[in-house]
């Protein structure tokens, strides 16, 4: 009795222990950067806005390749001009944004536009109504700053 007792506490210990280890490597692995989790964390990152910013950029191109080209003109150069910056930005670099080719500038032109949203276009506005250029202005300031990671056309082509 006393030796089922002994090995019943024995066990118990053993089982602690391994539980301790278990927790202890899956906290080390959920709270570590590693290569690989930054690099998959960019993919994400350049996946998701680029493809959030073409739902914007989509319906421009469209309203173009239809022949108007009536458009706001938030900062003086035409609206012609003004909507075909705006393809340019919201559409083709969000497709480069997307391959992760020369993402960094890419990213200008979008960076531009979302600073032009923010600060003009939506400058009267409260900030619920222009949270979203903010925000896509923070991860492309973002992908600026750190570039497209390793899975993307960029670091293929280097």
């Amino acid at each position: 009795m006393i030796f089922i007792t002994l090995l019943h506490s024995q066990a118990k210990h053993l089982l602690i222990s391994i539980r301790d280890i278990k927790l202890k490597n899956m906290k080390s692995s959920l709270f570590r950067s590693t290569a690989i989790s930054l690099d998959l964390g960019l993919l994400l990152l350049r996946l998701a806005a680029g493809g959030a910013m073409l739902t914007h950029g989509w319906p421009k191109l469209q309203k173009a390749l239809a022949g108007s080209t009536q458009f706001a003109d938030p900062i003086g150069v035409g609206p012609e001009l003004t909507l075909y910056l705006a393809i340019l930005a919201e559409f083709v670099c969000s497709v480069l944004v997307i391959l992760g080719f020369a993402t960094r500038v890419a990213v200008i032109p979008l960076i531009a536009t979302m600073l032009v949203a923010f600060f003009i276009v939506h400058s009267a506005d409260p900030f619920g109504v222009k949270e979203s250029s903010f925000i896509f202005l923070g991860i492309f300031a973002c992908l600026f700053l750190t570039g497209p990671g390793k899975y993307s056309l960029d670091y293929s082509i280097k």
